[in-house]
């Protein structure tokens, strides 16, 4: 799946089906998200009945229950993973993997108007008949042999729990890669609510998997994920498809598909602040080292418990302005530092910082 291509290939296939008559221009993964009988399957049939309304627009529903193997709709311990790997969480992997691979091919047959591929595993190709059945069932994909009808716009709604963050995120790199519209939608339920309507259902899952997915469920987070700004949370005991918030989602973010630039940008963000708390850690542990140093000089000088509380006080003071200047970037290089060629900031802040306490000590041994 982590195969890497190259950046517009969506915007290429899409221009060459238009070009031949028969791919898709604009097309949208829709993703919804949620605790079991939260009302994802509800709202997803009421949008494939409300957006066709919409001029030239078409939808179709891709209902993982229905898709995946039964054991593999939900893992039998949501947050069991960490704890290592076994057989049945393998294949849940495994079976998620394919349907990804699956929707893949269609979406690129959508694009460009040829006939869908199937996905070369062959423990997919179970899958893949599913997949086949209900997107021709509901006229996303013609039979063999006939070419897709209307261009227009068409959204893909995504129904699956998607109660970890990193499953959305490989919906999102699909979209990326081919250029393709994604949001997401988000809908709160109380858990004791899910509870009840899940054992009216004629499969109910056990209560505690939900008690458990319900602990380790992510939300959506947009100050946080850039990519996951075209999101909405709404309370599942008033949304329905007649939301004029879920028309104005699913119509922005047709209109703004992502870009491949938008990832690379993001990760070099990502980057920058994991290279920034790393470069303060270091620095921090390198005072710390220096403090605890000073504070042992001055216990074998014989200073006053009084002394030694404000010496202690002055130097952590001290150390926690250099740490502050370091993260908004306003720490000076050490002359020192520059001439030995030290380009590193936490070295050039350690070595200013050992020059300064240095400087507080010896006010407190030399008077």
């Amino acid at each position: 799946w982590k195969r890497k291509r190259p950046a517009g290939l969506g915007v290429a296939l899409a221009a060459a089906g238009e070009a031949a008559g028969g791919g898709r221009g604009r097309v949208g993964l829709c993703v919804l998200c949620g605790l079991p009988a939260a009302g994802k399957s509800t709202l997803a049939r009421g949008l494939c009945r409300r957006l066709p309304q919409r001029p030239g627009w078409a939808c179709a529903l891709l209902g993982y229950d229905q898709l995946l193997p039964p054991e593999a709709c939900g893992p039998p311990h949501p947050g069991a993973e960490p704890a290592g790997p076994s057989p049945l969480l393998s294949r849940w992997k495994q079976s998620r993997r394919e349907l990804l691979q699956c929707l893949e091919s269609v979406v690129r047959a959508l694009l460009t108007g040829e006939p869908p591929a199937a996905p070369a595993a062959a423990t997919a190709r179970p899958t893949w008949e599913r997949v086949l059945a209900c997107c021709r069932g509901q006229g996303l994909l013609p039979p063999a042999g006939s070419r897709p009808g209307a261009p227009g716009p068409l959204y893909l709604i995504l129904d699956d729990n998607f109660y970890y963050r990193s499953m959305r995120h490989e919906v999102f790199r699909l979209a990326r890669t081919y250029s393709l519209s994604f949001c997401q939608i988000f809908l709160e339920c109380p858990l004791e609510c899910c509870l009840q309507r899940n054992r009216l259902r004629s499969h109910p899952l056990p209560d505690q998997t939900i008690r458990l997915m319900a602990r380790k469920i992510e939300m959506p987070d947009v100050k946080k994920n850039a990519w996951e700004r075209n999101s909405l949370i709404l309370k599942s005991s008033n949304c329905t498809e007649e939301n004029e918030q879920i028309i104005n989602l699913l119509a922005t973010a047709l209109e703004n598909p992502v870009k491949q630039m938008e990832e690379d940008t993001e990760q070099k963000e990502a980057d920058r602040a994991a290279c920034a708390a790393s470069t303060v850690h270091q620095a921090d542990q390198g005072c710390r080292h220096m403090v605890s140093q000073a504070m042992k000089d001055a216990r074998d000088k014989n200073l006053l418990p009084s002394e030694l509380k404000s010496l202690a006080q002055e130097l952590n003071t001290l150390k926690a302005r250099f740490l502050e200047d370091l993260r908004q970037g306003n720490h000076v290089e050490n002359p020192i530092c520059t001439q030995n060629q030290y380009s590193d900031p936490a070295t050039s802040v350690i070595s200013s910082f050992q020059h300064e306490a240095a400087n507080v000590v010896n006010k407190y041994i030399l008077k």
